[in-house]
């Protein structure tokens, strides 16, 4: 099988627009290339299995499938193990099962995409693949975008999960969880539901369960697509100014590591800050530590420095405002 619907009448819409999302996501990729699909078991990655399979199947494409298993269930196994079988039996395409072992840095959920991402990059490099899919919708983006405006986020954050981010491509942003549903119903395939995914103990849970239908009630329907829409555009802006913020960096550093206060100080703001997080980031504080707030505080030495000492960041660094430079570095010990 080549993950054609399996159906008779019609071709479902959602197949057809999720086959034509799929292609041009791959249309770049020469006859004979391999892909990898990324597959949990719920509907959204088997839907991208089957429309990956038939794309493949006509654009001469070597797919093939893993199924991570995070290991965070006493089922965890077995679920694994009936994925990949229906992507076997069902789809006719290759697939592997990895077991990992999930890490405590950044709560369950960035640990989990952590050990995900890992696998799936060794996997890519083992077997040569020129890409590797994932199954996040329009309703993930729409969730990732609130989640960013409750945390106060800037233009980066809220332009939400990016089609493309190197080998990683995800050709189902522009589709729904329903229509992802829809393809797997066509194709004859049944999805496993995550527990996870409906239990409200995890903030995007709540904002699919509540906070998005609440927003359709009161403002009508559309608003998980305007959102969406909303990341594409931020998207644009924020890729522009971190390519400016880049070349503002370069230029910025002296010789010695340390930034020139007096090229930053004419930088816009929006440049700046971004000159300072790379900078800090550069230094070994975690991205995912590294606050807006660490960030203004590093500001305050450029714009309103009176002598005063530099803040703490997350990683035991710190930064200092040394008559002209800026310099960053670890933190004393020393009491």
């Amino acid at each position: 099988m080549d993950g054609s619907a399996t159906t008779d009448g019609p071709l479902d819409p959602a197949v057809a627009r999720g086959r034509r999302a799929v292609a041009d996501a791959l249309d770049d990729l020469p006859a004979g290339s391999s892909v990898a699909v990324a597959v949990s078991g719920g509907a959204d990655s088997l839907a991208l299995a089957a429309l990956t399979a038939y794309v493949g199947a006509r654009r001469d494409l070597r797919v093939r499938a893993l199924v991570v298993d995070h290991g965070l269930q006493d089922t965890s196994a077995e679920v694994a193990a009936t994925a990949a079988d229906a992507v076997r039996d069902g789809l006719g395409v290759h697939a592997d099962v990895v077991r990992v072992a999930v890490g405590t840095a950044g709560g369950p959920e960035a640990a989990a995409r952590a050990a995900r991402h890992d696998a799936l990059a060794a996997y890519a490099e083992e077997h040569g693949c020129a890409a590797v899919l994932l199954g996040h919708t329009r309703d993930d983006q729409a969730e990732t975008v609130l989640l960013g405006l409750a945390r106060g986020s800037g233009a980066r954050s809220l332009s939400g999960i990016a089609p493309r981010d190197g080998r990683l491509r995800r050709p189902l942003l522009g589709l729904t969880r329903a229509e992802t549903e829809a393809v797997c119903r066509a194709s004859g395939l049944a999805w496993w539901e995550d527990p996870h995914n409906t239990d409200p103990r995890y903030a995007r849970v709540r904002v699919r369960r509540d906070l998005l239908p609440g927003l359709e009630d009161a403002l009508g329907p559309g608003v998980g697509a305007a959102l969406a829409r909303s990341a594409d555009l931020l998207r644009d802006d924020a890729d522009l100014l971190d390519e400016l913020a880049a070349t503002a960096y370069r230029e910025s550093t002296r010789a010695d590591g340390s930034l020139d206060v007096d090229h930053l100080l004419g930088l816009p703001r929006a440049l700046r800050t971004r000159v300072l997080r790379a900078a800090a980031l550069a230094a070994g504080s975690p991205a995912t530590d590294l606050s807006a707030a660490h960030v203004t505080e590093i500001d305050r030495l450029v714009t309103r420095w009176r002598g005063q000492g530099g803040p703490a960041l997350p990683g035991g660094l710190t930064v200092v405002r040394a008559g002209p430079s800026l310099v960053f570095g670890r933190a004393s010990t020393r009491r």
